[in-house]
């Protein structure tokens, strides 16, 4: 059960850094977000 938990989070992790990864500068500017923050942003997401 682990293991299948860890593997969704990991997916919703990568999800949202793809996601924010093709959003350009002024649109991350317009969430509040810079794009050295993705990452961590992402891990807030699981």
């Amino acid at each position: 059960m682990n293991l299948i938990r860890n593997y969704r989070n990991w997916r919703v992790y990568r999800s949202t850094v793809t996601e924010l990864g093709r959003l350009s500068n002024r649109q991350l500017h317009d969430l509040g977000i810079v794009r050295d923050e993705i990452k961590t942003v992402a891990r807030k997401a699981i």
